[in-house]
């Protein structure tokens, strides 16, 4: 009796450990492949494809090692071939009434295929934006850029925006007085662009040299001018934080005015029409 209890915690343990095993094995060749991804010659967009592969498959390959081990040791204590059959049974109620969650998983399958996107670019789904933390087959995990972290079904992404793929564009829109020359203002913000392609704090950012658009429309107190550089994938929000510095700081050098909301109240004299 005492042997047959010891050969079954043996057989449990090694069933335990072998599990566990398997799980840091997993670890490993994730950690590794990473490492290799990160060293390689590969294109980011296809960097991330990679990282976001490798993550789906360990979760898969973890999950199936977990549900394997639990079947072992359920072996031990029931016959489990009248339990499958009836997981069968079972698994075809569960998916008559789990169509989310296999639409879910379709959903997230598909968008792994045709690579919509990866973990580290940056996506709007309906009203959610935000960087890709984690993404699995059934959801995605964005984080908003104000620390919120949002956790989307696959199957509920109908429109996705990636923000960050191949190239990203970033914009400034300046409102000129209408007392401004026009041309003079276009020559003077088409000279700070140029300026600012050549200058090395971003030089190697740009993709384009910047362009300048206008006038863009035509306000209640000001002629909206736009000025415009494409750029590496994300990197166009500190690129356009520095385009806004400098293009001000031309403005204000060239007295070039930025009017404000201002409203001009005519007052009569009624004194004046008795006389």
């Amino acid at each position: 009796m005492l042997d047959n209890w010891i050969s079954l915690i043996v057989e449990l343990g090694s069933v335990i450990v072998l599990a566990a095993l398997g799980i840091l094995a997993v670890q490993f060749g994730r950690t590794r492949l990473a490492r290799a991804l990160e060293g390689s010659s590969a294109t980011p967009t296809r960097r991330k494809q990679w990282h976001t592969v490798v993550q789906v498959v360990s979760w898969v390959v973890n999950a199936s090692i977990v549900i394997v081990a639990v079947m072992m040791l359920l072996s031990r204590f029931v016959d489990i071939a009248p339990l499958l059959a009836s997981l069968g049974v079972v698994g075809l109620a569960l998916s008559l009434g789990a169509q989310t969650l296999i639409k879910d998983l379709i959903g997230g399958m598909l968008i792994l295929i045709e690579n919509q996107y990866a973990i580290g670019d940056v996506i709007q789904v309906g009203d959610i934006a935000g960087s890709v933390e984690h993404f699995t087959l059934r959801v995605t995990h964005v984080r908003s850029v104000e620390g919120k972290l949002h956790v989307v079904p696959n199957g509920e992404i109908r429109i996705v925006s990636n923000i960050t793929r191949h190239w990203s564009r970033a914009m400034v829109d300046l409102g000129v007085a209408y007392e401004e020359d026009l041309d003079r203002v276009l020559a003077v913000l088409e000279r700070e662009a140029a300026a600012f392609a050549q200058d090395p704090e971003v030089a190697d950012q740009l993709i384009e040299a910047p362009s300048v658009i206008g006038p863009l429309s035509l306000g209640d107190w000001a002629v909206t001018v736009r000025v415009m550089v494409k750029t590496l994938p994300g990197k166009h929000w500190g690129v356009g934080q520095i385009l806004r510095r400098r293009l001000l700081a031309a403005c204000e050098r060239e007295r070039i005015t930025l009017p404000y909301p201002r409203q001009e109240v005519l007052v009569r004299d009624s004194s004046m029409h008795e006389a």
